[in-house]
């Protein structure tokens, strides 16, 4: 049969292939711009008639799932909070969080692949049942001559998790871009059981970055001084980390590398100012490698077909391992808070779950096993809470329920707009009198005084400036 006949065959609508989803299965949808569109909407129609289906997804983009909008059908769970998704917890109290170490999300996969039952343990309210069917959808580009699906931007776990799958479909996109590999870049039509195809207008979700402020750009500055040629970098998400790229993009450095978990307009800036090219890379010499990309439409436009860039599943991207292997990695990472002590919190703020962890514990423990590389970890010193009230991110002792996302043992470099400051192995009262100096002026005094109670503060301490 011709690849062009088996997709006639396959072809269903998104009413008919959720037609067959019943209470208590698992769905599971793409992350990031694979989560479906048309799927969703055809399953949300389905809500009076449903209960406790299990939907699962990553850092949720626009439109809104309209699962979430039913919490008394559907569970909705994401591996990795998103703006969104905390606007859906709010909204509709439907959302909830699953922790993961991200390098470790296709073998989660692959151990409920080995044993069909263990799905329904760990999904269902703990009950062993054989009948819970689990629903692989994911957002593909158009297939191609040998029967190809491109998975577009966002490789991931998305092969491990269709493979573990009973039931595979793919919603495909006409606009998706079409994303080099790398490896387990794209599905083949043998391995899919049906296809729905998206209505014409769907495409990727556009974010633009945004704009510097001038604490950000002196953050970025802080960091620059580190980054010489032949560096490999990374970028997380937010202001600082595109700014560090866009202030590389006009800099003299050359002969950079890119390996990365998430794909931003910096990195655009970056490849077409002719300084990142990957020369003096160990492994994928002359590419960019990266999981998952979300950006503006000009970088969907960029990595389409583009062969300087890598993707690959984030197992092999996010691996410290695999990380380590390249030398002078930089590696740039956002938090909320960090305390005295240099415990950061870059998840949660006032008890609510914000973000994740993502690959931020993958990146800084990789960066500091390569040779020659470092972990920044930036933060602005203040922020205006709800009132126009000034308040300091750098805190006495991180307060009941928030999350540390990097202990204190794995923190290398902590970066603010007052400088950057190693923590490596230094005690507690060392690392508190870097922190004060990391904090806001206004604050320091009160921080000297609660590091005085907590007794990590010297009198042979020199006051901050």
């Amino acid at each position: 049969m011709k690849y062009s006949e088996l997709y006639k065959s396959k072809l269903v609508t998104a009413d008919e292939v959720m037609s067959s989803v019943k209470s208590g299965d698992i769905v599971d949808y793409g992350f990031f711009n694979g989560k479906p569109v048309a799927c969703d909407q055809a399953l949300a129609k389905r809500a009076e008639e449903l209960e406790h289906v299990s939907v699962y997804s990553a850092v949720t983009l626009p439109p809104i799932p309209e699962v979430a909008k039913y919490p008394g059908s559907f569970i909705y769970i994401d591996w990795q909070w998103s703006k969104l998704t905390r606007m859906l917890d709010k909204g509709f109290n439907s959302a909830y969080y699953s922790p993961i170490l991200y390098h470790n999300a296709p073998s989660i996969y692959q151990y409920f692949e080995s044993d069909p039952s263990l799905r329904s343990y760990f999904y269902d309210d703990h009950e062993r049942r054989n009948d819970v069917n689990w629903f692989g959808i994911t957002r593909v580009g158009p297939m191609d001559e040998n029967g190809y699906f491109n998975l577009g931007p966002q490789n991931s776990e998305t092969l491990a998790k269709l493979k573990s799958s009973k039931k595979v479909v793919v919603e495909v996109v006409k606009k998706m871009p079409h994303c080099v590999g790398g490896s387990n870049e794209a599905i083949h039509i043998s391995e899919v059981d049906f296809i729905v195809e998206a209505p014409e207008d769907h495409a990727c979700f556009e974010m633009v970055s945004p704009e510097p402020g001038d604490t950000d750009m002196k953050i970025a500055e802080n960091i620059i001084n580190y980054i010489h040629d032949g560096c490999c970098i990374q970028l997380g998400i937010g202001a600082i980390p595109n700014q560090v790229g866009r202030m590389i993009a006009k800099s003299d450095l050359k002969n950079l590398g890119g390996h990365t978990e998430m794909l931003v307009d910096a990195y655009v800036d970056m490849v077409e100012a002719g300084k990142m090219n990957g020369s003096k890379k160990e492994i994928d010499k002359g590419r960019v490698s990266y999981t998952f990309a979300i950006g503006s439409k000009r970088m969907y436009d960029h990595v389409h077909n583009n062969p300087i860039y890598a993707s690959y599943p984030v197992d092999y991207t996010n691996d410290p391992r695999n990380i380590s292997k390249l030398s002078n990695m930089i590696s740039i990472c956002n938090a909320v808070q960090v305390d005295i002590f240099s415990q950061v919190n870059a998840e949660s703020f006032e008890g609510s779950q914000i973000s994740g962890n993502g690959g931020m514990w993958d990146f800084v423990l990789g960066a500091q096993w390569s040779p020659g590389g470092k972990s920044f970890i930036c933060l602005p010193s203040t922020y205006k809470d709800k009132d126009g009230k000034l308040q300091s991110r750098i805190i006495s002792a991180l307060q009941p329920g928030t999350i540390t996302t990097i202990p204190r043992q794995m923190v290398e470099y902590i970066v603010t707009e007052y400088g950057a400051f190693k923590m490596t192995g230094l005690p507690t009262w060392t690392r508190t009198e870097k922190m004060i100096n990391l904090a806001h002026p206004d604050f320091r005094e009160e921080l000297i005084k609660n590091a005085d109670k907590l007794k990590v503060w010297r009198r042979s301490n020199k006051k901050t400036a």
